[in-house]
């Protein structure tokens, strides 16, 4: 097997989403055309996986009716009344063979830019060094609200310390966890079974298998990433809002960088499932949806709105134009 080709990959899809004040589970808000959640499934499956677990709860029907329209392949897991990350995760093991072998991926439902790049070289280092656990980390001149990654002298991870359980000197730490793992399955199941709720919050944290690992003598290592914005969760509007402008820049920008003109990239839209050819332009305000598809040379006038359109090379649609599923007698709201 590939070093970047995990035994499995399970993704944590089991939180309320309180903060963000809806009856849409938070894993399906949606930001660049994908739920959160399908965010998150594409980059995992782009390690090419043997098995891609998603632990479900919150809402769990909703949200596993997403998942079969968008990954049919993947195998939802549902978390019980036990709380936290620890017990999420021993509940997407539990779907998975009792004599898998070999790196587990573990990632969240709710980090929408982190990338197959990223995951593929967090794997790739666990494979390199032997690590029983390898953790994905950044680091942010205000790490207020998370986990701070303890090190030795030899620069090993030891541990992983919540804000709320962290002491004075703990908290002066600026490297912060991620959320993003990759574990031995082996050394993973056998931590499992120890964990208690031993902290503020009383729950089962996933980040203890980091000390019971150092524990044992085993190799544990932290992959830092400079670009903050490939582990930032979402938690509230306000977060999905910044997520989404942030992932429409970097939409935009690749596509310039392929012949596409943008007028106003601040005031243009577009779905990360949108193809567009060379030299199309797109004029202030257009907001692109879906499926779309627009040809070589073709111009997208002004506040126009595309949802699954198909436009032919050297076409030119006229400004404030609504075209595709987006019309009135498809029966669907803009």
């Amino acid at each position: 097997m590939a070093s970047t080709s995990p035994a499995a990959v399970i993704v944590m899809a089991a939180g309320k989403g309180t903060r963000m004040r809806s009856s849409l589970p938070k894993v399906l808000h949606r930001i660049g055309g994908r739920s959160l959640l399908e965010h998150a499934v594409v980059a995992a499956r782009g390690l090419e996986p043997e098995h891609l677990v998603v632990v479900v709860r919150h809402q769990r029907d909703a949200v596993v009716a997403e998942l079969a329209d968008f990954a049919p392949d993947a195998l939802p897991a549902d978390q019980d009344e036990i709380p936290g990350t620890g017990r999420a995760v021993a509940c997407g093991l539990a779907a998975l063979p009792e004599d898998l072998v070999g790196p587990v991926v573990v990632t969240s439902g709710d980090v929408p830019l982190l990338d197959t790049a990223t995951l593929r070289a967090l794997v790739r280092q666990h494979a390199e060094h032997d690590d029983a656990v390898t953790v994905l980390t950044t680091v942010l001149d205000d790490p207020t609200g998370y986990g701070r990654i303890l090190r030795d002298d030899a620069e090993a991870v030891t541990g992983i310390v919540e804000q709320r359980d962290a002491s004075p000197a703990q908290l002066a730490v600026n490297e912060v966890n991620a959320g993003v793992y990759v574990f031995d399955a082996a050394h993973l199941r056998r931590a499992l079974a120890t964990l208690g709720t031993d902290n503020d919050q009383g729950e089962v944290y996933l980040t203890d298998v980091v000390a019971h690992a150092y524990r044992e003598g085993r190799a544990t290592s932290a992959l830092a990433v400079t670009d903050h914005w490939l582990v930032e969760g979402c938690n509230d509007r306000a977060q999905l809002a910044s997520l989404g402008a942030e992932l429409n820049r970097r939409v935009l920008s690749a596509w310039m960088e392929q012949g596409v003109g943008v007028v106003d990239p601040a005031g243009t839209w577009v779905d990360v499932t949108v193809e567009l050819a060379r030299d199309v332009r797109l004029e202030p305000g257009v907001l692109l949806r879906g499926a779309t598809r627009i040809g070589e040379g073709a111009v997208v006038g002004p506040y126009s709105v595309l949802t699954d359109a198909d436009i032919p090379a050297g076409a030119v649609v006229a400004p404030f134009s609504l075209l595709g599923s987006d019309l009135p007698a498809a029966g669907r709201p803009a």
